[in-house]
């Protein structure tokens, strides 16, 4: 069964949130075509080039998520005679969609710089910044004995009962509920016009605010009662922190000159830039995808002895000397990690849930520089 194409984003979502950790002004979300088709393939890339949409007509993907906008500003004309233009139509003609997940990528747990650092080998103890920090409402709900792990699972598998790096987190309380239906009701248990005592189980667990509307959603559909008896309401404990880039140490320290050589080899590119004393011990690494330059300080702050990142300008490497901070700069298409990345999860999440909808990650490279 090939999934809808609001289903795909939907699944995508509970992952990468798409507004609540996404740079102010950030150009993400669907930028091309519609949703509202049946999605016979996906395509995974970090930009959409003319090359990567001939893949993905190719290999019959009619949605592409991609890392990188394909609009960054209003558009003040369409005219197809331009390279812009001439990519726009053929992605309208072949009925592809273009859906961008961008710094919201960036900051999810497991996203882009979690990737990087696993490929790295650095085991992660934080973040450079903080973006933002989730909201926790109380979820209780009462639910009869027979149905109790039914309804226990889904608010599990819709994100609920998350507390710091605690999952499946509850509390049960046996008890007895009592009801009596009225007129025209269909109760579950019982009949109209009879009061009923029913042996139940008062479940109380933690939601995060953006898995709201899901964990309800899921807990209403495995929950066997016409009217659902269950309350929502804001606690003071806060839920996990997330934010840009990521800081942590390697199995064991290492030089400069053999970690480069290191981080060339796992991030699969031609040619690193490095700033620093190349015989220096490193230990302590901070990675960020993309540009990192004015995260430099935050990295030195943390106590990374190295930053990993791209497009690092001059003055910025002169200040960074200065400092006594090390910078591989490995460029900015090391983000490519995020094309098998999100194919794996995003085919995974389809899979759990009966769907048949191909996801592949693009092959084609769009580094532009040359190395010589």
């Amino acid at each position: 069964m090939l999934a809808k194409g609001q289903t795909v984003i939907q699944l995508f979502e509970e992952w990468v949130p798409k507004h609540i950790t996404a740079m102010p002004d950030d150009k993400i979300g669907l930028q091309l075509g519609s949703l509202q088709k049946e999605i016979s393939g996906v395509l995974t890339a970090l930009d959409v080039t003319e090359a990567v949409v001939e893949e993905a007509i190719r290999i019959g993907a009619n949605l592409i998520i991609a890392h990188h906008a394909i609009i960054f500003r209003p558009l003040a004309h369409l005219q197809t005679d331009t390279p812009a233009g001439r990519l726009y139509e053929k992605l309208i003609k072949h009925d592809i969609a273009v859906y961008i997940a961008h710094t919201n990528l960036d900051v999810a747990f497991g996203g882009v710089n979690d990737m990087l650092a696993a490929a790295l080998g650095i085991e992660v103890s934080g973040h450079l910044e903080d973006v933002h920090t989730e909201k926790l409402k109380k979820l209780v709900v009462f639910v009869p004995e027979s149905h109790h792990e039914q309804v226990l699972t889904a608010l599990f598998r819709a994100g609920a009962g998350w507390i710091g790096n605690y999952s499946h987190c509850s509390f049960n309380i046996a008890g007895t509920g009592t009801f009596l239906p009225q007129e025209g009701t269909n109760p579950f248990v019982g009949e109209p016009g009879k009061l009923e005592k029913v042996q139940e189980v008062r479940v109380e667990t933690v939601v995060p605010e953006s898995a709201e509307r899901r964990v309800v959603q899921a807990m209403l559909k495995a929950h066997p009662y016409e009217e659902v008896a269950y309350d929502l309401y804001p606690i003071d404990l806060k839920g996990r922190t997330m934010g840009i880039g990521r800081i942590g140490k390697l199995a064991e320290a290492t030089t400069l000159e053999q970690f480069a050589g290191h981080v060339k080899t796992a991030l699969d590119v031609p040619a690193v830039r490095v700033v620093g004393d190349l015989r220096r011990d490193v230990r302590k690494v901070a990675v960020l995808g993309g540009s990192g330059g004015r995260y430099v300080r935050h990295a030195q702050f943390a106590g990374a002895d190295v930053l990993v990142t791209g497009d690092i300008d001059y003055h910025t490497a002169h200040d960074a000397v200065a400092a006594g901070m090390a910078i591989v700069d490995a460029g900015h298409n090391i983000e490519k990690v995020m094309k098998q990345g999100v194919a794996d999860v995003l085919r995974a999440k389809l899979q759990e849930r009966g769907y048949t909808t191909p996801v592949e990650a693009s092959t084609v490279s769009t580094e532009v520089f040359h190395f010589l």
